[in-house]
């Protein structure tokens, strides 16, 4: 069984995420997208919200796919939160699962960076969805991590410039949104008058 684990802060989960999940579940032929929202991400100390809204509005983003997936690996125990350990999680819980982590390819060029990256590759494949701007290739990083480019996946999914950061800055100065998130998620965020009081 493939299952593609799509790791994030999802502060707000947005399009963007979802669009990439659907694309990469079509394209691996997997069985199931699992969204791993980050209680604490080590890379990042500019999350807005706690974790539970973000998992609040990630639970409405998803809702009604039988194709997608939340799981608590990284809510559930104490940080800090690296992504191979939450690999490691989710490969006991899914036991003979062919794990694929889709990542985006501004992850891919600072995948040298990341905490213990040579044992990560080695758990699973990486599915890689272009940006705008940011150039990949599944070879780039052979020097430093050796036996990458046979790990990676580039997915065919479509480019949009959307991110979680833009979207909570529409939002406090009262922009619109609609159509960056899913209705039930902007539904939650104004119902609970998230970012506009950060």
């Amino acid at each position: 069984m493939r299952l593609g684990i799509l790791g994030g802060t999802f502060d707000p989960p947005h399009i963007g995420h979802l669009l990439l999940a659907e694309s990469a579940r079509e394209m691996l032929n997997a069985a199931q997208i699992v969204f791993v929202p980050a209680a604490d991400p080590p890379h990042k100390d500019d999350t807005r919200l706690s974790i539970k809204h973000r998992l609040a509005m990630l639970e409405r983003a998803v809702a009604g796919n039988a194709d997608f997936a939340i799981s608590r690996a990284d809510i559930d125990r104490p940080g800090p939160h690296y992504s191979v350990d939450m690999l490691r999680i989710i490969q006991r819980q899914y036991p003979g699962a062919e794990l694929y982590f889709l990542i985006g390819a501004d992850s891919l060029r600072d995948l040298p960076t990341w905490y213990r990256p040579q044992e990560l590759i080695a758990l699973c494949r990486l599915a890689v969805m272009p940006r705008p701007g940011i150039p990949a290739a599944p070879d780039m990083h052979q020097t430093a991590l050796p036996g990458l480019a046979e790990r990676v996946v580039m997915i065919d999914a479509p480019m949009v410039d959307v991110s979680s950061t833009d979207i909570a800055a529409r939002l406090r100065a009262g922009r619109s949104v609609r159509y960056l998130v899913p209705q039930p998620t902007l539904d939650y965020i104004v119902t609970n008058g998230l970012y506009r009081n950060e």
